[in-house]
């Protein structure tokens, strides 16, 4: 399980908007920019509050490691595969129609606009799956006021 601390900043229905807390081992992270991009500190996320916890609470929020893995392989795996697939397929199509010596460039415009189809494909999926609770993380245990 992916865990990290943070403080609550609104609650609404069965939900709250928690701010991450930077950890002190963040300070010495080349790679600190990545998790936490504002600069600031914190990075924000919508959380699964089964537990009710309240606007000002400490709280421990809890991913399962298989949403991260899911949300990669849809997010990468997904547009790579399309991308090769419709490369390879506009290749051979070139070479069958005679068009061999411009079959890369068929196979580069094939791949990239299958790539950019494939991407409104997932944006459109994802606005389905925002509203499950399937890829949110979750509250799991309140730490303090």
């Amino acid at each position: 399980m992916i865990e990290e601390e943070g403080l609550v900043m609104e609650t609404s229905g069965g939900m709250a908007k928690v701010a991450v807390l930077a950890k002190s081992a963040c300070a010495n992270c080349p790679t600190a920019g990545v998790c936490h991009p504002e600069g600031d500190g914190d990075s924000w996320m919508e959380a699964s509050n089964p537990l009710g916890a309240k606007q000002g609470q400490r709280v421990k929020v809890v991913l399962a490691p298989q949403v991260y893995l899911k949300a990669s392989l849809i997010l990468y795996g997904i547009p790579m595969t399309v991308f090769i697939a419709a490369a390879i397929a506009a290749k051979n199509i070139a070479i069958r129609l005679g068009a061999e010596p411009q079959s890369d460039l068929w196979a580069f415009f094939a791949g990239m606009a299958c790539l950019v189809v494939s991407f409104f494909f997932i944006r459109s999926y994802n606005r389905k799956v925002e509203r499950t609770s399937e890829y949110k993380p979750v509250i799991t245990e309140i730490l303090g006021d």
